[in-house]
C-alpha cells in the first residue's frame, strides 16, 4: 500500500470489528506522534513567541476562563 487511495479502500473492506481496532490503533498513533511533534517544536523554540504572547495577555488582564 503505498498511495492514500489503496489505503482508504483498504479501510473500506475492513470488518467493524477490525474497523473499530484500526480507529483505536490509528487514535493512539496519531496522538504519540502530536506529541513528539509539540515537543520537538517547544525544544527548538517555537513555542517561545505564543507562550510569551499568552504570558503577556494573562498579565496584562486579556484572558478569560471561557
Amino acid at each position: 500500500m503505498s498511495t492514500i487511495g489503496e489505503i482508504e479502500d483498504a479501510v473500506r473492506r475492513l470488518s467493524s470489528t477490525e474497523l473499530a481496532v484500526f480507529r483505536t490503533w490509528f487514535a493512539e498513533f496519531d496522538a504519540a506522534r502530536w506529541d513528539r511533534q509539540i515537543e520537538e517544536d517547544a525544544a527548538a523554540g517555537r513555542l517561545d513567541a505564543p507562550a510569551d504572547e499568552a504570558l503577556n495577555d494573562l498579565r496584562q488582564g486579556r484572558c478569560t476562563d471561557r
